[in-house]
């Protein structure tokens, strides 16, 4: 079942052979309304989950990572439980660089941490390529979830460039990445040479999961509201389509999400993903008005603070998220930002049932929503 867009991807990958080719998400995101609406969560998998704790016990993030097996259980754990639409590869943004040779921790309670940070011309021109067959344990990983999974879709990831190279020049984390802006006006030619290095870094890793199974791609900006528009669109967005054409050629559908992004929404969008993903700040049919220039899918944006309201607040902040994405091609149901790790994971798992029971999003013309959805239990591959 390989059609034009998926000529380049073995025969054996879930879009290929057609397990995931029709699956509620992967149609979302090139531009169908399926009769269900697909819902998945960013950091769906993690410390929201007991059975992620347990697994981890004794096991640094990173070690964590690079363990096939327990990578591949981590990312299959919430798909399991909530019944969501896609599992999204559990991973880290930092993985890539640390493979790539750079030495990089993350720090329980703080986040990604360098050894020595890259801070000059010479820092940057020591940086080394990411040699691809450093991401073995990755596509491993990736091939293990994807063998489970049947025709549950998975999403690779990565960091984008800026922000990728926004933990670079600070050397952790960081209010205002005043560091790193400071880098793209005081040394352009330094700053360019940084983004094109962590835009290969990033697409050799997207790529990776792409061709070991993944059905969809997802570049993540972090730090991208800390930007001016003048800044993004001349510093930093051509380096996430450089991302992005690291895998343009296998035919995946790909989605562009960044944090605080209101501002340059529209500049996103026309980096080239099929979809945009929306953080909490802006609703979505505003947004759908922002990228009207551009044919993409949104995806968003339930604010995870609403996660820990009662259940009636919940429900109504659901509905509206899913009557204003009637506006966009098509819609993607997700959080704005990650689950908090405090979530009660049984909240989720109702979030999908109800908007499961959604159907396809539309709005009737008394307000309601059409269409009927299955149950947020049926399991992996259903």
């Amino acid at each position: 079942m390989i059609d034009s867009t998926t000529v380049a991807l073995p025969s054996t990958h879930p879009l290929a052979d057609g397990r995931t080719a029709d699956a509620p998400l992967v149609r979302a995101l090139r531009g169908d309304r399926p009769e269900r609406l697909p819902v998945w969560f960013m950091r769906q998998a993690g410390r929201s989950l007991p059975e992620y704790r347990e697994l981890r016990v004794g096991t640094a993030m990173l070690d964590a990572c690079l363990d096939p097996a327990m990578a591949s259980e981590i990312t299959l754990q919430p798909v399991r439980r909530h019944g969501v639409d896609a599992g999204i590869f559990f991973s880290d943004i930092v993985v890539p660089i640390k493979l790539a040779g750079v030495d990089v921790d993350i720090v329980p309670g703080r986040g990604p941490v360098l050894g020595r940070p890259i801070r000059t011309a010479a820092d940057v021109a020591a940086l080394e390529s990411l040699d691809p067959s450093a991401l073995t344990p990755i596509a491993e990983a990736v091939a293990r979830t994807v063998a489970e999974l049947g025709t549950t879709p998975l999403i690779g990831f990565a960091g984008a460039p800026f922000t990728l190279a926004a933990y670079l020049v600070e050397g952790g984390p960081s209010k205002d990445h005043i560091r790193a802006r400071t880098l793209m006006h005081a040394d352009p030619e330094t700053w360019d040479r940084l983004l094109g290095w962590a835009a290969d870094v990033s697409g050799v890793f997207l790529r990776a999961q792409v061709l070991a199974g993944a059905s969809a791609a997802q570049l993540f900006d972090s730090w991208v509201g800390s930007l001016s528009r003048a800044d993004y669109t001349a510093r930093v967005a051509p380096h996430s389509a450089r991302a992005l054409a690291h895998v343009a050629d296998l035919g995946v559908p790909t989605i562009h999400f960044g944090v605080g992004s209101g501002e340059v929404l529209a500049d996103m969008a026309a980096v080239g993903a099929d979809a945009v993903g929306v953080d909490w700040r802006i609703p979505l049919d505003d947004a759908a008005r922002r990228v009207a220039d551009a044919d993409v899918t949104l995806q968003g944006n339930i604010d995870p603070a609403m996660l820990a309201a009662p259940w009636p607040v919940l429900e109504a902040h659901v509905r509206d998220v899913v009557v204003r994405g009637g506006a966009a091609r098509a819609h993607v149901v997700n959080l704005g930002h990650g689950v908090p790790p405090e979530t009660d994971p049984t909240v989720l798992t109702r979030v999908v049932g109800l908007v499961h029971d959604l159907g396809d999003g539309r709005a009737t013309g008394d307000g309601r929503t059409t269409g009927a959805g299955r149950s947020a239990h049926e399991g992996l591959g259903a």
